[in-house]
Formats: C-alpha cells, structure tokens, sequence
C-alpha cells in the first residue's frame, strides 16, 4: 500500500484550519511541505509555507515531509529544523558538487531528521546512485519543480522503474517518493512502477471528499 504526503501547496490560507483537520480525518500520512524560495523555482512559497508550518505544529501530531526548492539550502534547513519535521529533503541540482550534497545530509541529520533528496525530470537517476546509502528518501519529481497542477511526465515513471531495481539489487532499504500530477487517474501507474509515498495535491484539495479520495488513493 502507498502512503500518502498530501501537499497544501493549493490550500486557501482563510480555510487552511480546516483543510489540515479534514486531511487528517482523511487519514494522510504526511503534511507535504513545498518550500519554493522564487530563485531555485519561479515562485515564492516562503511566508506561506512558514505560517502552515506554524499552525500545523499547533493543531496536529502527523508527519511533516518538508520539499526545499530553493537555492540556498542550508539556510532552510536550519529554518525548518525548527519545525521538527519527520523529513526534510533538497535538491541534488541545487548543490554544486558532491561535496556539498554530502555536506547538507550531514547537515540535516545532525538535527536527527530523516534526510531526502529530490531530482527533477531532466536529471538521470545514476546521478545519485552513490547517495543512496546515506539518505533515507529519494524524491523523483514527476513534473517540473516549482507549479502545481502540472500533469504527470510519463517519461519519468521510467526512471522510477529503473531506481526501483537498482535498490533491490542493491539491498537498499531507501524509500521512493513521487511528486507531481497525482490523482485518481495516474496513482496506479506510481503504483506499478514501486513507489512508497504518493506526493498528492490538487488531486485531494480539489475532490468533494477528501476521506474517500484518500482511500481510493491508497487501495
């Protein structure tokens, strides 16, 4: 069964409250979290991001997978730090070398939080073969970073496919997330290829029923 990170990146900040709660109720396994800093990414999610943090450590116990899409990674990884987050994951194409993506999982286990790294489309997933070890997510971006509503790019469910043997093969226990034109109609196409959570937005926010969506998601 896949588990489900359910983006508020869509969720009006006036019904925010009430979004969380009726999402919880749904049974989600995670509040997904999309930091974007308007540099990495062409929009800015900062302040918004900040304020839900806020309020979801107020009203819920649930998991925060935090998505840094920003330029500056350290700096929002001390920011979110903060927050106590189940998983704070960054950007292989944000860091200029491999020094510096080692030195950020070092950076967010050291505030003992579960490390992620995520690839955008355009990146081959033998890029980051030799991380694997060290991380506790890989985040394959099945659109563009940086938009939601995007629909999901078929190409990268192959990659998926081909990262999921890899970590077999390799007796790797790294588990795989899927973010980017989720719903109903192309969960189980993420199903068949192996992935673990199901990064889901407008696909939950934007259905009558969130507690059935959920469900349907999940079977």
């Amino acid at each position: 069964m896949v588990e489900i990170s359910a983006s508020i990146l869509g969720a009006k900040e006036e019904e925010s409250a009430k979004i969380f709660y009726n999402l919880e109720v749904a049974k989600i396994d995670y509040f997904h979290i999309d930091v974007m800093d308007g540099k990495f990414v062409e929009n800015n999610t900062v302040e918004k991001m900040n304020k839900f943090s806020n309020i979801l450590k107020q009203i819920t116990t649930l998991p925060l997978d935090v998505h840094l899409m920003v330029e500056d990674i350290e700096t929002y990884v001390k920011l979110y730090s903060t927050f106590e987050p189940n998983i704070i994951t960054f950007h292989f194409e944000a860091c200029k070398d491999k020094q510096e993506v080692f030195k950020m999982i070092d950076l967010v286990k050291s505030s003992n939080i579960k490390v992620g790294i995520a690839i955008s489309p355009k990146t081959e997933v033998r890029e980051i073969y030799e991380f694997l070890p060290y991380i506790n997510t890989i985040l394959v971006m099945t659109v563009e970073p940086g938009k939601g509503g995007q629909p999901l790019i078929p190409e990268t469910l192959r990659k998926i496919k081909i990262l999921k043997e890899y970590l077999t093969q390799n007796n790797l226990d790294t588990y795989i997330e899927a973010d980017g034109g989720i719903n109903l109609e192309t969960i189980e196409d993420i199903k068949d290829v192996g992935v673990d959570i199901a990064v889901v937005g407008n696909g939950i926010l934007k259905t009558d029923n969130y507690k059935e969506t959920v469900k349907k998601l999940k079977i």
